[in-house]
């Protein structure tokens, strides 16, 4: 987590300069004889994982307002009060990790964490939560709501699940009859009502003719996702052969969407473990039968998931990483 610290006063900076020691960050000191707090805050808000106010709650809600957007993409964000014996969530508590973040912190200064959510006070499952620590995006954070308030109304809620989930079922939950039954699914095909929580540990692989551009990626992406109903927020990184690794519009199709990207020889190709689509052209051009297949395959050290994919001079697979979920939620269990 990429913290980021702001204070007011010298007693602050002391205490926000001990936090940073444990919990990793950049410090600043804000107000006439320091940075901007409009600045900073903007700046931070924008490329740190978790923003630390030493100072009054007010100053921090003020300060964040104009950069909220959504649970899903918003920061931690944290206030302590200048004598460290408070530590408050104000922003993200489960997705963004705020709350996590509150206890480390508070166990730094001997300060008492303040959380506020209605699961955390009542010990009732938060599905957000779990997503977070079984390595899940959410599709759709505007449906928490609705499983976190029937569990805290003592209703049951049913789940779907692609994997098999390791352990006991919170209390309250109960598997659906049917998958279009469920409240909330884990699934990388998602369909219907239910809350959506999207494993990250797909790798796509790509194949493309020369000075393919990233529009045309990116139009081949979208279609293949919806020819397949596969959500790409399940994707964490690219791959393809090293012939391709100077283009461009590869480049930009894969900055765009925050991958990394892995290239392989066609010898490093050939290795990868599993049943491809073979091309007797793809062959004569790269030395290697298949490229988006076993690009994919290598990347994700696990096995195909989407085979071949060709429209437009694009090619593209998926591939799944190993993938044990298990019931695990709160922070503090092992």
């Amino acid at each position: 987590m990429t913290c980021a610290y702001i204070a007011f006063t010298a007693r602050g900076l002391a205490l926000a300069q001990q936090l940073a020691a444990a919990c990793p960050g950049s410090v600043a000191r804000g107000g006439a004889d320091g940075v901007r707090l409009t600045d900073w805050t903007a700046a931070q808000f924008a490329q740190s994982d978790a923003l630390i106010f030493v100072g009054a709650a007010g100053i921090a809600v003020r300060a964040i307002a104009p950069h909220c957007r959504s649970k899903a993409a918003d920061p931690a964000v944290v206030v302590l009060d200048e004598g460290g014996q408070f530590a408050i969530p104000l922003l993200s508590g489960h997705l963004g990790g705020a709350n996590e973040l509150a206890q480390r912190l508070a166990a730094v200064c001997h300060a008492v964490p303040v959380i506020t959510t209605a699961t955390d006070g009542r010990g009732v499952f938060a599905v957000d939560e779990w997503a977070k620590r079984q390595n899940c995006a959410v599709a759709e954070p505007e449906r928490i709501r609705y499983v976190s308030g029937a569990l805290l109304a003592g209703q049951s809620v049913c789940y779907a699940a692609d994997w098999a989930v390791s352990g006991t079922p919170p209390a309250g939950l109960e598997p659906a009859a049917a998958a279009d039954r469920a409240d909330f699914a884990l699934t990388l095909t998602p369909t219907g009502e239910a809350l959506h929580l999207i494993p990250r540990i797909a790798v796509l692989g790509v194949g493309c003719k020369r000075g393919t551009t990233a529009e045309k990626l990116e139009t081949a992406f979208a279609a293949f996702c919806a020819e397949h109903h596969f959500a790409p927020q399940g994707i964490v990184r690219a791959a393809s052969i090293d012939l391709k690794k100077d283009e461009p519009g590869l480049a930009a199709f894969c900055r765009a969407h925050g991958w990394k990207m892995d290239f392989y020889t066609a010898a490093a190709l050939r290795t990868a473990k599993g049943s491809f689509t073979s091309s007797g052209f793809v062959q004569s051009i790269t030395g290697v039968d298949n490229v988006c297949e076993r690009a994919a395959v290598l990347a994700a050290d696990g096995v195909l998931f989407i085979p071949k994919w060709a429209r437009d001079g694009v090619t593209l697979a998926v591939a799944l990483a190993p993938f044990a979920p298990d019931w695990r939620w709160k922070n503090d269990e092992p």
